[in-house]
């Protein structure tokens, strides 16, 4: 059902059972992915005013607050399209956990950030790709597939950010123990239907 593909970053791909949870739940994920563009939008903002000195970043980021504002609106069309009415949700652990393990002092505060905003990004690319492949409704499919692009390039800009902030050697010796926790979270299916479950 699934289409495999490898997304740079991850640990490990997402197992069948969250697509076939999403396309059971297309309402509610289609809720989820509200949420989640407005928080990613809230974290590109909030490192914005974290580091008002790095100039590259300001500039990335500023981009990337726009477009994610852009497609919480887009999706918020959708809703109102479908009669789901915004609503809070309950988040599953992944966000929190991720957050979790972001490192408080500097550097290693911005380096982590990054990096966890990289891995998040690239997690919605691959999930993003699944649903435009296999989402019965063809109109919904073509709304997912026009945002993969924008997500393969939000998480590919963290990774470069981390990249130029830091030495490649620190970044290739955090990264891995970043995904692999990424992956763990996921490895357990949240019982209810989320883009991150």
């Amino acid at each position: 059902m699934s289409t495999s593909t490898k997304i740079k970053l991850l640990c490990q791909p997402t197992d069948d059972s969250w697509l076939q949870q999403a396309l059971n739940n297309l309402d509610l994920i289609l809720l989820d992915h509200s949420h989640c563009e407005r928080k990613a939008a809230g974290v590109a903002v909030n490192l914005l005013f974290r580091y008002p000195s790095h100039e590259s970043l300001i500039h990335q980021l500023t981009a990337i607050a726009k477009e994610e504002l852009e497609h919480f609106e887009q999706v918020n069309q959708w809703l109102a399209k479908k009669n789901i009415p915004l609503s809070p949700l309950k988040p599953s652990p992944y966000g929190a956990t991720l957050k979790d393990a972001i490192r408080r002092h500097e550097p290693h505060r911005l380096l982590d950030s990054l990096l966890v905003s990289a891995l998040i990004e690239a997690r919605s690319h691959e999930r993003l790709g699944l649903l435009a492949d296999n989402c019965p409704d063809v109109d919904l499919a073509k709304f997912y597939r026009g945002l993969m692009a924008s997500e393969a390039r939000h998480y590919g800009i963290y990774w470069l950010l981390a990249t130029q902030y830091f030495d490649r050697e620190i970044v290739d010796q955090r990264l891995p123990e970043l995904a692999h926790l990424e992956s763990e979270i996921l490895s357990n299916l949240y019982p209810e239907p989320r883009i991150h479950s």
